[in-house]
C-alpha cells in the first residue's frame, strides 16, 4: 500500500471527517495569536458552563463515578486549562533573544488523533480540544464506545463555540459511533500528524505502533508511603480525599498504602475513623476474586462505590463506607491487590522500617506503574527520607504529603502543569515524562543568526 493511501478499514464517512478537519486546520494555522486567544477563551467559557450537564451525561451513560467530581473535572479541564494558557504565546514568533541571536517560531503540528477513555470521557475531551484550539491544531476524537454520546457532546459544545467565535467548521470533530477499527484507522490515517492517546495500555501501545508520532500515557499503580514522622490523620485525609474522588478513576490515585510499623496502628485507626472498612481475611479473599480479569482490572468494579463493590463481592458493608481496605503482606504480581484497581479499594502494607516501605513501593510500581506517580507522607523537614524516596522510586511524579489524584494533575501546586494526560517517560514506555500541555503540540523553529563574537 502506498504511504498516501487510506487504509481499507477506514470508512468513507470517517475518511471525510478526517479530511475535513485537516482542511480546516490548514486554514486555522494562519490565524493570529489575538484571534486564536479569542476563540480559546470563548470555547473554554462555554465548556465550563456545561460542566454539570456533561457530568450528568457521563454518569448516566457509563454508570461510573461521582456526579459532583465529574463536574469538577470538567471545570478543571475548562477553567484551569484556560487560566494556565490564556496569555501563552503559541503563534508565530514567540521569543526573540537579541543576546544569543536565536528567535523561536511556533507552528502547529497539524491534525491530532485524540483517544479518550471511558473513565474521564468529557473532561479529557474538553482538555484535548482546548489544547488543539490554543495551538492552531485540528483534532478528531475517538471516544470509548461505552461513553460515545457524552464524549461526542463535549466535543460538539467546544466545536460549536469555537466555530461561532470564528474557527473554521470541522476543525474539532468526533467519531460518533466508534469501533476498534475506526480508532486504528484514525491513528494510521495519512492526514493525521500526531496521536494524543489517553486510555488503557493496549490502546497506548497501538498508538505507538501506528507509525505516527504519539503522546501516550502509561498505567498507574500509585503507592503511598507513610513514615514514622508523618501526621497519620493528615496522611489518611489526603489518601481518602484522592481515592474517593470520582470513585478512584483517575490513574494517579493511590492503589496501596505502606505504613512503617511504628505508625501502622495509628494509620489503621485513622482509616477506620475516617470511613474506611478494614476487610476481614474472609472478606479480602472474596473481594480479591473479582478485582482482576484476564484483560486487567475488572470493568465491573471500576468507578463504583465501596458499597456496590462490596455487593458484587458478597461483602456486606454500610452504604456510608468510603473505601475498602485489605491488609496485605505480598507485593508480588500474583496478588490481585498489588495491581491498579481504579476504584475505592486499597491494599494496606506494614513495613518494618522506612527502607523496607520504599522497597515495597518499588515492587508495586514495577508491577504496573513505572514512570507514573508515587507519594510519600512525612515530616517536611525530613529531607533525608524525601531524597531517598526520590532516588529509589522510578516514577515521574513524586508527591510529598499530597493527595495523589489532585497532586498529579496539577491542582495542589500552581507551578505544576495542569493536565489530564500524564506522561510516564521511557520508564512507562512513553515519549515524555511530563504532564501534557500546549508545548507538546507545537513545532518550534529556531531562527539562528551567526555570532561573530
Amino acid at each position: 500500500m502506498a504511504s498516501n493511501e487510506v487504509p481499507n478499514i477506514c470508512s468513507p464517512d470517517l475518511d471525510a471527517l478526517i479530511n475535513k478537519a485537516k482542511a480546516a486546520q490548514k486554514i486555522y494555522a494562519a490565524f493570529s495569536q489575538e484571534k486564536v486567544d479569542s476563540i480559546f477563551k470563548v470555547a473554554a467559557a462555554v465548556a465550563d458552563r456545561e460542566c454539570e450537564n456533561l457530568a450528568q451525561m457521563a454518569v448516566t451513560e457509563t454508570g461510573m463515578g461521582v456526579l459532583k467530581d465529574k463536574a469538577f473535572k470538567n471545570h478543571f479541564a475548562a477553567d484551569n486549562i484556560y487560566k494556565k494558557y490564556a496569555t501563552a504565546k503559541t503563534c508565530g514568533i514567540i521569543s526573540d533573544d537579541k543576546a544569543t541571536g536565536i528567535k523561536t517560531v511556533a507552528d502547529p503540528v497539524g491534525l491530532i488523533a485524540g483517544v479518550v477513555p471511558t473513565t474521564n470521557p468529557t473532561s479529557t475531551a474538553i482538555f484535548k480540544t482546548l489544547l488543539a484550539l490554543k495551538t492552531r491544531n485540528g483534532i478528531v476524537i475517538s471516544p470509548h464506545p461505552r461513553a460515545k454520546k457524552c464524549t461526542a457532546f463535549a466535543v460538539k459544545i467546544v466545536a460549536d463555540a469555537a466555530t461561532k467565535a470564528g474557527a473554521p467548521a470541522g476543525l474539532l470533530a468526533c467519531i460518533e459511533n466508534p469501533t476498534l477499527d475506526d480508532t486504528n484507522a484514525l491513528m494510521r490515517h495519512p492526514a493525521v500528524d500526531i496521536i494524543l492517546a489517553t486510555g488503557g495500555p493496549g490502546m497506548v501501545k497501538a498508538a505507538y505502533s501506528s507509525g505516527k508520532p504519539a503522546l501516550g500515557v502509561g498505567a498507574g499503580n500509585t503507592p503511598a508511603i507513610i513514615d514514622e514522622t508523618a501526621d497519620a490523620k493528615a496522611a489518611v485525609e489526603a489518601i481518602l480525599l484522592s481515592k474517593t474522588f470520582d470513585n478512584g478513576m483517575i490513574c494517579a490515585s493511590e492503589q496501596s498504602v505502606i505504613a512503617v510499623a511504628a505508625i501502622y496502628n495509628g494509620v489503621k485507626e485513622e482509616l477506620i475513623r475516617q470511613g474506611a472498612h478494614i476487610l476481614t481475611h474472609e472478606e479480602s479473599a472474596k473481594l480479591g476474586k473479582i478485582i482482576l480479569t484476564e484483560k486487567g482490572v475488572n470493568a465491573e468494579i471500576v468507578g463504583q462505590s465501596a458499597y456496590k463493590i462490596g455487593q458484587l463481592a458478597s461483602v456486606t458493608v454500610p452504604e456510608t463506607i468510603r473505601v475498602l481496605v485489605s491488609e496485605e503482606t505480598s507485593s508480588d504480581a500474583a496478588n490481585q491487590y498489588a495491581h491498579e484497581k481504579l476504584s475505592p479499594v486499597l491494599a494496606l502494607y506494614k513495613a518494618n522500617n522506612f527502607e523496607e516501605a520504599v522497597e515495597i513501593g518499588l515492587q508495586l510500581v514495577k508491577i504496573g506503574g513505572l514512570g507514573h506517580t508515587a507519594v510519600l507522607h512525612t515530616n517536611v523537614k525530613n529531607k533525608q527520607h524525601i531524597d531517598y524516596f526520590a532516588t529509589k522510586i522510578p516514577t515521574c511524579r513524586l508527591l510529598i504529603n499530597l493527595p495523589a489524584t489532585h497532586g498529579a494533575i496539577g491542582l495542589c501546586n500552581s507551578c505544576m502543569t495542569p493536565s489530564l494526560t500524564l506522561g510516564c517517560g521511557s520508564l512507562g514506555g512513553n515519549s515524555t515524562s511530563e504532564n501534557i500541555g500546549v508545548k507538546h503540540l507545537l513545532n518550534y523553529k529556531l531562527v539562528i543568526e551567526r555570532d561573530f563574537n
